[in-house]
């Protein structure tokens, strides 16, 4: 095979090991599906979870990454919804069944047979990328590749997280990285109050929460000045989960935003009772998605990102593990693509 039929990708042969720069043959495109050049791809800690192993069953080997910005190059039949030149949104949620009760009801998200980016389908830290062009999404004009790719995970399960609150006046974040720094843009323009909790003694993750608008930024394990009407959680430690039903007033919300936590400890029933309300956010919908990147093109939303070469994937999945990050890693995947 030519090389020029080949790619460059960082691929997880193992769970548990490092990712592998390679040369791969560029996928074939099957009907109803585009190819697309990678322009950039965010790193998520859910793919921190596909290496380590929280996530059962990947497709190995993988190309790990869900928040993709890539520009159509080729698709198969004719009428499809995009043309080369486009560019274009791949999110984790790749694939539906589309006949279950869940993808009837407008509950594709729950539905049984989804398959899902960067998970069971090869992802965006490679030069190119095969998507079902039902999944894809169109992407607002006046935004840089980099700035847009975190909209497409952190800004997505971070939206439908927060509409999971209701409309909850004062409002909890637990962890501050990708996920929440968005969203309380989003808040914020909503005219809610934001309450920051971060990792105790991260005065950085503090300052950068009240530069976007926080009313009260500090530790995960302090309580608030004033109690909350809803919280939501987007680090994965269930110890979290007692620390914000303390936190939310009667009737309040607690919202588990991400796709796996640690084990969550016994805690009181005095804790849950006066109505307050437990409940998680899984995946997302095309809904989620159209409505959330509407309305990107009306809130201002600064995206704070730290780039990354592709061949840095692995620089910058240690970097998220280890806390350095200030909002979201992105790896710049054309841009560095040789000629």
């Amino acid at each position: 095979m030519r090389r020029a039929e080949r790619m460059r990708a960082m691929v997880l042969d193992r769970v548990g090991t490092p990712l592998r720069p390679a040369w791969v043959p560029i996928p074939d495109v099957a009907p109803g599906q585009v190819l697309l050049r990678v322009r950039a791809c965010a790193v998520c800690r859910t793919d921190l979870h596909v290496v380590d192993g929280d996530l059962p069953d990947p497709k190995l080997p993988l190309i790990l990454g869900h928040e993709i910005v890539g520009e159509v190059v080729s698709c198969q039949g004719r009428g499809g919804r995009f043309r080369p030149g486009a560019r274009v949104g791949v999110p984790w949620l790749g694939w539906t069944c589309g006949h279950c009760r869940y993808c009837l009801s407008e509950r594709e998200n729950l539905c049984g047979e989804a398959r899902f980016t960067g998970y069971q389908l090869d992802g965006g830290y490679a030069e190119y990328v095969v998507a079902d062009e039902r999944f894809c999404l169109d992407l607002p004009d006046g935004h840089a590749d980099a700035d847009l790719a975190p909209l497409l995970c952190a800004g997505l399960i971070g939206y439908r997280t927060l509409l999971a609150a209701g409309d909850a006046e004062r409002l909890g974040l637990y962890g501050f990285g990708a996920a929440a720094h968005l969203i309380a843009q989003v808040a914020r323009h909503e005219g809610r109050k934001v309450f920051a909790f971060v990792r105790p003694g991260d005065t950085r993750a503090e300052a950068f929460a009240r530069s976007l608008g926080a009313v009260w930024a500090g530790p995960s394990t302090a309580l608030p000045p004033e109690e909350l009407d809803a919280a939501l959680i987007f680090a994965p430690a269930g110890e979290l989960v007692p620390a914000a039903l303390r936190a939310v007033a009667r009737g309040g919300t607690v919202v588990c935003g991400g796709i796996h936590m640690s084990a969550i400890p016994s805690f009181p029933y005095e804790l849950l009772w006066g109505e307050r309300v437990l409940r998680s956010v899984a995946n997302l919908t095309r809904r989620d998605g159209e409505a959330f990147l509407a309305l990107c093109s009306k809130v201002p939303l600064r995206t704070e990102i730290v780039p990354y070469p592709l061949a840095e994937a692995a620089i910058a999945l240690a970097d998220l593990r280890a806390g350095h990050l200030t909002g979201a890693a992105v790896l710049t995947v054309a841009s560095d693509a040789p000629a």
